[in-house]
């Protein structure tokens, strides 16, 4: 570390007075871990009904988790519960079932086992959020010192709060994604550039991986810019590019063995981690390490061709080893799927259909990623830093650029804008101190920080769109545009316990009662929304679609001992008006078929419950 580095990173005191103890990184980090995580809880618990989130993916992941402690083998990934008979193999990965399963064992030590999981389930996010904003405040402080540090710690705990992935109960796997992204962002944008940075940054980007392969593109763009700094620097950067690549070919070697059964190690897969990502970023990383590790390091046009050329040879690979995996992982869906269920997944909406939508949420959503591409892009021509910003341009760029496409995507720009802003926030304080009496300093300063937070952008949206009674309901701001399904979800304890006095069987309901269903009852469910069932739920589709008569068969064909009828259902509409004499339609008339026996009550939401008569009754 240079001279000038570390007494602009961690100024010391040269007297006898100690450092101020919010001076340091943990006490921070822990001040404001603690701070966010107590508000958060202030909000949830005087309201909540449930401690599992309302996502989907939240309760079948406690399904998983569920599963997994009851005895299901950690190869084993089979909901055998959804779908037709034999299940339904998902793609998600035990890295995040075995932490949550752990502290389930744990807390069930001294408390009964449903109260253990309530509070684990509770708890989890609130868990990483210190996590998350540990490599945030070392990043910042490393790059500018302890007052930018709480500067970007603030926005940290700003976004955290904002964030629905982070609202207790959250425990599907995209919070700890955000988490390894801030780690492998802070890691690259040491100014010291530490072999040990790039140690973690290597691991970090082989967990992220591991754990869903939504990060590929964002791991991608990570390796390119570390080869582009060796292809720039060459000996000077060969010590970090060296140990990023051999820790990330080492790591990604060790996830891949320990979560893959040896029977699927020549399995291709698009949705989940499989051979194909792991050769090509095994491969990477080799040969990264291999490139930085020549005794003598090639000139700068020598290193642009070897570059060139190991980067021809990853594609290659990638075309002969998973061609299917270079266009879109759902583009083998069923069109009547695409048409009654993806289109309807709100995370998965593009800019367009967000805009078309909710548009009081584009703000919120694309707005301050674009302001921290336009910092980084103007820092980077006037050569502040031009590196650095370079760098986080890439980042932030990628993840922006996959929020046009998916919405999800916003989620991880929204979080990485809060480098660069909080170093130009930074700036123009001291700007705005020195000199007082100047309004445009305070004004650049104030506004800076209001267009640094989602939730501003989006409380302004709501406002514009809504007016201001609904924008002082916060809930609207926190979960609009994130759900792995459509609103409308249909079903409640109630209804569960109606269909717990049936021996078990199969239920047919509509995809987003499925998850709940599993939770709450032994039945196995026709669907789910999850696209590696899709024979499942296209049997429900034509259920649903069938003339009464016809639908009988299908019923019969998949077993269907009861049947859960919501017309309130969004999908379930749909297949009501695209088939008016078909059995939902019927169903909504109140023309139940002689085969369909009602039981239990009508809930408030709909639900309506048959048994499934066998022939003859």
């Amino acid at each position: 570390m240079t001279e000038n580095m570390a007494d602009r990173s961690f100024p010391r005191d040269t007297g006898q007075t100690a450092e101020p103890l919010l001076s340091r990184l943990l006490p921070a980090v822990v001040l404001y871990s603690v701070v966010a995580a107590a508000v958060a809880l202030a909000f949830f618990l005087p309201g909540a009904t449930d401690y599992v989130g309302a996502d989907n993916d939240d309760v079948m992941r406690l399904v998983e988790v569920r599963d997994f402690l009851g005895g299901q083998n950690w190869f084993d990934l089979i909901q055998y519960r959804l779908g037709l008979d034999g299940g339904t193999l998902m793609h998600w990965s035990r890295l995040i079932d075995l932490p949550i399963a752990t502290l389930i064992r744990l807390f069930s030590l001294f408390l009964a086992p449903d109260r253990a999981e309530a509070v684990v389930v509770t708890i989890w996010p609130l868990l990483l959020v210190p996590l998350l904003l540990l490599p945030l405040g070392l990043a910042v402080r490393r790059l500018a010192g302890v007052a930018p540090m709480h500067i970007a710690l603030g926005l940290g705990a700003l976004f955290v709060l904002g964030c629905v992935r982070f609202k207790p109960g959250s425990i599907d796997h995209h919070n700890v994604q955000l988490t390894l992204v801030m780690w492998i962002s802070a890691m690259l944008v040491d100014p010291e550039r530490r072999a040990s940075s790039y140690i973690v940054a290597g691991i970090a980007c082989a967990l992220a991986l591991a754990i869903g392969v939504e990060t590929t593109p964002f791991v991608a763009v990570v390796c390119v810019c570390v080869a582009l700094q060796w292809v720039w620097h060459g000996q000077s950067f060969s010590r970090p590019a060296r140990f990023f690549g051999l820790s990330l070919a080492l790591s990604v070697s060790a996830a891949f063995f320990l979560t893959i059964p040896p029977r699927a190690y020549a399995v291709v897969t698009c949705d989940n981690f499989s051979l194909g990502f792991y050769a090509l970023s095994a491969l990477g990383g080799a040969a990264l390490f291999l490139l930085a590790s020549l005794p003598t390091q090639p000139g700068r046009l020598v290193r642009v061709g070897l570059a060139g050329v190991t980067g021809g040879l990853l594609l290659l690979t990638a075309r002969i080893i998973a061609p299917q995996c270079l266009g879109d992982p759902l583009g083998t869906l069923d069109p009547l799927l695409v048409e009654l269920w993806l289109n309807g997944v709100t995370e998965a909406r593009s800019f367009l259909a967000e805009a078309q939508f909710e548009p009081e949420m584009v703000g919120g959503f694309y707005a301050v990623g674009l302001f921290a591409i336009v910092v980084c892009l103007v820092r980077s021509l006037r050569r502040e830093e031009r590196e650095l910003y370079l760098v986080l341009l890439a980042l932030i760029g990628a993840s922006w650029g996959i929020a046009l496409l998916q919405v999800r995507g916003a989620f991880f720009s929204n979080m990485l804008a809060i480098l660069p802003l909080s170093l130009l926030i930074a700036d123009l304080r001291r700007t705005s101190a020195a000199d007082p009496e100047n309004p445009s300093a305070a004004f650049a300063y104030i506004s800076t920080v209001l267009m640094s937070v989602p939730v501003v952008w989006a409380l302004g949206g709501v406002i514009a769109v809504h007016g201001w009674k609904q924008a002082a309901e916060m809930r609207t701001l926190s979960s609009a545009g994130f759900s792995n399904g459509e609103v409308g979800e249909c079903g409640d304890q109630t209804d569960m316990a109606a269909l717990n006095t049936l021996a078990t069987g199969i239920i047919a309901a509509p995809s987003n009662s499925g998850a709940d269903i599993l939770r709450w009852t032994p039945h196995r469910v026709l669907t789910a929304p999850y696209h590696r069932n899709q024979k499942g739920m296209l049997t429900e589709l034509y259920i649903g679609l069938a003339q009464p008569g016809e639908a009988k068969a299908f019923l019969r064909g998949a077993g269907v001992t009861a049947l859960a009828f919501c017309k309130t259902d969004p999908q379930t509409d749909a297949l009501i008006r695209r088939k008016p004499d078909g059995l939902y339609a019927n169903l909504a008339r109140g023309n139940v078929p002689d085969y369909l026996q009602p039981f239990g009550q009508p809930s408030k939401n709909g639900f309506h419950l048959y048994k499934v008569l066998p022939d003859g009754k």
